[in-house]
């Protein structure tokens, strides 16, 4: 059983990844900031049913324990960037691995508020590559993004196409990550394993995304903001099949035995925007009013993942059917909010 960091445990995809580890009987160190890019009650409601109670969890550097899972699972309110605790935290416990899904996220917002990229996903991450580097962490899996790709128009999107051409901010912070990550894995030998993550959605998922929005929007009979009047395509993938993933390169040993690792992790089926509601349309039954919109400014018009080097190297298989992934979501969307 390992000691395991994860970066970012109230948010959609740490907290999967908690719940999972700790079901194999791995011991979980939870961090996050627990910041207000959305409604932070669903942070402190994932982090309920990992145990984690809000009155310990909303103070900082407060080193909380399970009221489910005891010992194996502690929680700690903390900024990535913090230069003082941090180190703390690695200091007391001796901590195997790390998974570092802690990052300002958004396309959008990076355009109103890019301080807060470059605190979080830059200065903090590369006090998450010092942590590890002065405390022997010897494998570091980290969040990259397909928003790396840009617009680039060659399909699928595979780990050797040149992404030198970020057209958000956030995308450039997350390109920065895997530089970075790079410059550690040559100088001091940590093996680091980045994971561009395309459109994740499910059960918990974040309310600035596709899947929530336009499940809150059509269930409230409001109209459904449809960017670049529908011509976009996303590689929609779903929770479970993520965390599988992450959970293969946080634990298994890989078939590349280089220390400096990048890949795709997606459903490698990208699905049309407007076939992707018309299946929520389904589920809902409901049909759902339309507000056709031009592009935005940072967005991308399609994400197509190649996830072959990620299936080979650590047997990773997406199976989650896009019409199953909704129901799923619907339903734990109408008994979360009591609909």
């Amino acid at each position: 059983m390992k000691i395991i960091l994860v970066t970012g445990a109230a948010g959609f995809i740490g907290y999967h990844l908690c719940e999972t580890l700790l079901k194999q009987g791995h011991f979980v160190i939870g961090l996050d900031n627990i910041n207000n890019y959305y409604e932070v009650s669903l942070k402190y409601a994932r982090l309920h049913q990992l145990g984690i109670e809000k009155e310990s969890a909303s103070v900082f550097s407060k080193i909380s324990e399970s009221t489910v899972h005891g010992s194996r699972m502690k929680f700690i309110r903390m900024n990535l960037e913090d230069r003082i605790e941090l180190p703390k935290l690695f200091k007391l416990y001796n901590i195997d691995i790390v998974c570092n899904l802690a990052a300002q996220a958004g396309v959008r917002y990076s355009i109103e508020n890019p301080e807060a990229y470059i605190d979080s996903n830059i200065n903090g991450f590369l006090n998450i590559l010092e942590c590890c580097r002065h405390y022997n962490v010897k494998r570091l899996v980290y969040a990259s993004s397909s928003s790396v790709y840009g617009n680039t128009e060659k399909i699928p999107f595979e780990e050797t196409t040149n992404v030198d051409l970020p057209i958000s901010l956030y995308a450039a912070t997350k390109k920065s990550n895997e530089l970075m990550a790079h410059t550690y894995s040559h100088l001091y030998k940590i093996e680091t394993i980045g994971l561009r993550f395309f459109t994740v959605y499910g059960p918990w998922g974040r309310p600035d995304m596709a899947m929530f929005l336009f499940t809150d929007a059509i269930l409230k009979n409001k109209p459904i903001h449809v960017f670049n009047n529908g011509n976009l395509s996303r590689d929609f993938t779903y929770i479970d099949d993520i965390v599988e993933g992450v959970v293969s390169t946080l634990l298994k040993d890989s078939k590349n035995s280089n220390l400096y690792k990048l890949y795709n992790i997606g459903n490698g089926k990208p699905v049309q925007l407007l076939d992707f509601i018309e299946s929520l349309e389904k589920v809902l039954e409901i049909t759902a009013t339309k507000n056709m919109l031009p592009m935005q400014d940072g967005d991308v018009y399609q994400t197509f993942a190649s996830t072959s080097k990620l299936e080979y190297d650590f047997e990773y298989k997406p199976q989650t059917k896009v019409g199953d992934g909704i129901y799923e979501f619907v339903k734990w969307y109408k008994n979360f909010y009591n609909i």
